[in-house]
C-alpha cells in the first residue's frame, strides 16, 4: 500500500525508523507502544488560519497548544481546528493519522521548541504507524518555523 509520508521520508534522504504497533487511544499508550516518553510523541494539529489557510503544528505529547502564544506568532486574532472533513480535505488525512508528511497541501509547520534535540516520533499518516527521526532532521525538511507556542497539558492525546 502506498504511503505518502513514508515517501516523501524516502525522497528527503534523512534517517527514520517504522514503528508499528495497534490502535491507540491515549497518550500514555502511544508512548508504550512506540517505546519512548509522552514528551518525545509528537502531536500533529492541523490548525485553520482563514478560509482554506491551514498551518500544522507539531505538539510534544505532554503540551497543549497556547493558543495565545501560537496566534501571537502568526499575527491573527482567531485560529480555530477544524471539523473532521475539513481537515482530511486540508490535508489528505483522516483525524488520528494526519502528519504534515506526505500531505496533499504542504502546509507551513510550526514546532514547538521543546521538540530540539530529541528523537521524536510522529504519525505516518495511517493508524499504528509512526516514525522516529531526529527533530533537527526532519524540521529542516519541512522547513518548520520553531518557536514556544504550548503549555503544559494534562495528559490528552491528540
Amino acid at each position: 500500500m502506498p504511503s505518502p509520508a513514508l515517501d516523501a521520508l524516502d525522497s528527503s534522504g534523512i534517517v527514520y525508523r517504522i514503528i508499528r504497533h495497534r490502535p491507540v487511544a491515549s497518550l500514555a499508550e502511544a508512548a508504550r507502544a512506540r517505546g519512548v516518553e509522552p514528551a518525545d510523541v509528537v502531536k500533529t494539529m492541523v490548525v485553520r488560519r482563514g478560509e482554506g489557510d491551514y498551518v500544522f503544528v507539531l505538539v510534544p505529547g505532554d503540551r497543549a497548544i497556547s493558543w495565545p502564544k501560537l496566534r501571537a506568532l502568526l499575527g491573527v486574532s482567531r485560529l480555530s481546528l477544524p471539523d473532521a472533513r475539513a481537515a482530511a480535505e486540508a490535508t489528505g488525512y483522516e483525524r488520528g493519522t494526519i502528519t504534515p508528511l506526505g500531505s496533499t497541501t504542504a502546509w507551513p509547520v510550526i514546532t514547538d521548541e521543546r521538540v530540539l534535540g530529541r528523537e521524536i516520533t510522529l504519525g505516518a499518516g495511517e493508524h499504528g504507524v509512526a516514525v522516529a527521526v531526529r527533530a533537527e532532521d526532519v524540521l529542516a525538511m519541512l522547513k518548520a518555523t520553531v518557536a514556544d507556542v504550548t503549555e503544559q497539558a494534562g495528559g490528552g492525546y491528540g
